[in-house]
């Protein structure tokens, strides 16, 4: 796996040197795991333990390679403006990579990707895409990663800020990355998410629960209801069926994709389904902001031509850091 920038010790700002396979150490004295072939620079058990143990039981399940659409293209071609022919050539940095989703198309549009995670999502993130040469991934907290400031030319955070403890720590952690010149593209949940009663009576009783038992909860849950909505979803485009699946939707608290991607055959939207779910009911932290207050914050860690959008998971934001 290739170091894409040079690593420093996220306490003492000094470079680091690596200890064969097993760590990497700084001069102050400071020592970082290599576990499992991944460096590690947090504990590899924290607040984002669901979706840890989420990715590392679904690796492939969002991949475009595994589905076989172009799902999670189109989305990241669409935040970043249209084109991923600006990521050829590119140091990027991927904060909240997941299994790797959008990583592996990054690898593939030619990027110089250095993969980040909280969780030890890292495992299925590096299993996915470790025969890119152009490739690094850690686990790590966004906010405190073992580079050096205005490091990538290009920062990238999808689905991530909304669920850590301070979204304008992060957003700032982020902006601090983002060499002179460079991109900085996120989105964030906004106003109007639908948290219905079922889902905020199930996250509080599962935000109490052992991860593991949470995410068997979760199962056995999309297992007794999806029935009901794959046959809503099968005859949804007619009238009569309209007005009851809508009363459905609201009350079940399963999220369905039926409408958004048509795309996915029904053993596909299940487990989409199972696995969004499990996110929306287990997540630690989930803030929503406005485009507004995402543009000041942006705009406070001195970001320029700022491009908001109501899209995707609610707001994209794509914005560059002047040249010095």
């Amino acid at each position: 796996m290739k170091e894409i920038v040079p690593l420093i010790c996220p306490v003492h700002q000094k470079q680091l040197s690596r200890q064969d396979d097993t760590e990497y150490s700084c001069p102050d004295g400071c020592k970082y795991s290599i576990n499992h072939l991944i460096p590690r620079f947090v504990p590899q058990n924290n607040y984002a333990d669901s979706f840890g143990l989420q990715w590392n039981e679904y690796k492939k399940t969002q991949l475009d390679s595994f589905t076989n659409t172009s799902i999670s293209k189109d989305r990241l071609q669409r935040i970043l403006g249209g084109s991923l022919e600006i990521l050829r050539g590119k140091n990027i940095l991927e904060a909240g990579c997941g299994a790797g989703r959008f990583t592996e198309i990054l690898l593939k549009e030619g990027g110089n990707v250095f993969a980040a995670d909280l969780s030890t999502a890292v495992e299925a993130n590096y299993e996915n895409c470790r025969a890119f040469p152009n490739y690094f991934v850690c686990q790590a907290d966004i906010t405190s990663l073992p580079v050096r400031p205005e490091t990538f030319d290009i920062v990238i955070c999808i689905g991530v800020i909304q669920h850590t403890p301070n979204p304008e720590k992060t957003m700032e952690s982020l902006a601090s990355y983002v060499r002179p010149g460079g991109l900085l593209v996120i989105d964030h949940y906004t106003h109007g998410y639908p948290e219905t009663p079922s889902r905020v009576i199930i996250r509080s009783i599962l935000l109490h629960m052992n991860p593991r038992l949470s995410m068997k909860f979760n199962k056995i849950l999309t297992n007794f209801l999806w029935p009901v909505h794959r046959v809503f979803g099968r005859h949804r485009k007619k009238p009569w069926i309209r007005g009851l699946r809508s009363i459905f939707l609201y009350l079940s608290p399963l999220v369905d994709y039926h409408d958004s991607y048509p795309q996915l055959n029904q053993e596909q939207l299940k487990t989409w389904a199972m696995l969004d779910t499990h996110d929306t009911l287990t997540d630690r932290f989930k803030h929503l902001r406005t485009g507004e207050e995402i543009r000041d914050q942006l705009h406070r860690c001195g970001m320029e031509k700022i491009e908001i959008t109501l899209a995707g998971n609610g707001i994209e934001a794509r914005s560059h850091k002047p040249l010095k």
